[in-house]
């Protein structure tokens, strides 16, 4: 185990359970989000129906997350009232958990086995996105990238509950 995440499981077993509250599909590269209430995570793919589910098997970023919260204070940076996640193209949506927290950790929403693997950088389709100064906005705010580590359904209204770490004996 690497420090950061060493660092990272001390802290991330004190979170709170989170609540995922929205579920986004990409069908295909560029093409308009699909909002979903439920969908099918697949081991080491990503969720069925999302274009990356079939690009590179094993990859860190199969699937991205972003918490509800962060979405208020992108909209706050943009002096906008509200913003559909789906302009963001994130794939899941999750309040009431400091995501942060979460990176190189492994948690569950519903009965699927997930873990972060690095942050979500804003890219430059936020300027087309949220418009001048999108990036900027989203900066420190962009989420996570993370892995299928079990198969199974998630559905919005899901609890994300993390799985603390053993520590290491040596």
């Amino acid at each position: 185990m690497k420090s950061q995440q060493r660092l990272f499981a001390r802290y991330a077993q004190h979170l709170p359970p989170g609540t995922l509250r929205w579920i986004g599909l990409r069908p295909k590269h560029r093409a308009a989000m699909l909002s979903v209430a439920n969908c099918l995570a697949l081991k080491e793919l990503g969720l069925e129906g999302d274009h990356r589910s079939s690009k590179t098997p094993g990859s860190g970023r199969q699937v991205t997350l972003i918490s509800k919260e962060f979405i208020q204070q992108i909209a706050q940076h943009r002096q906008l009232s509200h913003l559909d996640p789906a302009m963001l193209r994130r794939n899941l949506v999750i309040e009431g958990i400091n995501i942060n927290a979460l990176r190189h950790q492994q948690f569950t929403i519903g009965e699927v086995l997930i873990e972060a693997t690095a942050l979500c950088h804003p890219c430059s389709r936020m300027e087309q996105a949220l418009g001048k100064g999108g990036v900027a906005a989203m900066l420190g705010y962009g989420g996570l990238c993370c892995k299928i580590l079990s198969s199974g359904t998630i559905k919005v209204g899901d609890s994300l509950k993390v799985i603390v770490a053993q520590p290491e004996l040596f």
